[in-house]
């Protein structure tokens, strides 16, 4: 297709089975953070999904090719992202993503309460208040819980879920306490989680796979190293090999 950029707009090649996916300067840009968060992922033929704040739509355009989806639903609040998200699917031809432009607390107007097979979401993971808001309105809405606290991403994704559902969500490292917390208190139980660490073992990120109504007991997988020791991402994160 012929494709139009803004003058804030790039095209990025993803290096995975030919996607591309146009980003504005403007806006919130995805890091390595969303290629972590597609490949933990698992999806099934018959499973519908939800992506909470699908942003430019990265994570759920890698999962449809990275995973068997058979649907997903992508809420995204911000409308130019939203327009973005809508501008990559049609560049990449995908047809089993519908994007929902509103909050995702008001799922109920789109689908059943307790209809879902799984939910993920890179979310906003630094406390309102808590970090210096140097950056335009948009990007500090998908950094900062203003809009989506953490209370209310566990108890949103537990009402969309079915029993025996599952979640995935790439969260701050340093809140990871608070995660686990708000996860039980919305029946939802971790159990698959790790920490990614940079080039110079700091961790960084904490991934989860939780289930609702699932049985007590976590698999700790080991840590996984994003960076090298120059800071530059490694290349099969880059890529979305690992």
């Amino acid at each position: 297709m012929k494709l139009s950029l803004k003058k804030s707009e790039r095209l990025d090649d993803l290096q995975f089975e030919g996607l591309k996916l146009v980003q504005d300067k403007n806006l919130y840009a995805f890091t390595s953070d969303s290629v972590v968060l597609a490949n933990f992922l698992k999806i099934k033929s018959k499973e519908n999904a939800v992506e909470i704040g699908t942003g430019s739509g990265v994570i759920s355009i890698l999962a449809t090719k990275k995973t068997n989806a058979k649907s997903i639903t992508a809420f995204e609040i911000q409308t130019p992202l939203f327009k973005l998200a809508q501008k990559n699917l049609k560049l990449n031809q995908i047809q089993n993503i519908e994007l929902v432009n509103d909050d995702v607390r008001n799922f109920k107007k789109y689908m059943l309460e307790g209809s879902v097979d799984v939910v993920f979401a890179n979310p906003p993971y630094k406390k309102e208040g808590a970090a210096i808001r140097n950056e335009n309105e948009s990007k500090a809405i998908a950094r900062h819980e203003k809009h989506l606290p953490l209370a209310d991403l566990c108890k949103v994704t537990s009402q969309m879920l079915r029993f025996g559902g599952r979640a995935y969500f790439v969260y701050d490292a340093d809140r990871s306490a608070e995660m686990i917390f708000e996860l039980k208190k919305a029946k939802l139980e971790p159990k698959r989680m790790f920490f990614t660490e940079n080039g110079k073992k700091n961790v960084i990120l904490f991934v989860v796979e939780a289930v609702k109504g699932g049985k007590p007991g976590v698999k700790v997988l080991p840590n996984l190293t994003t960076n090298d020791a120059s800071g530059e991402y490694i290349e099969a994160i880059k890529q979305g090999r690992w």
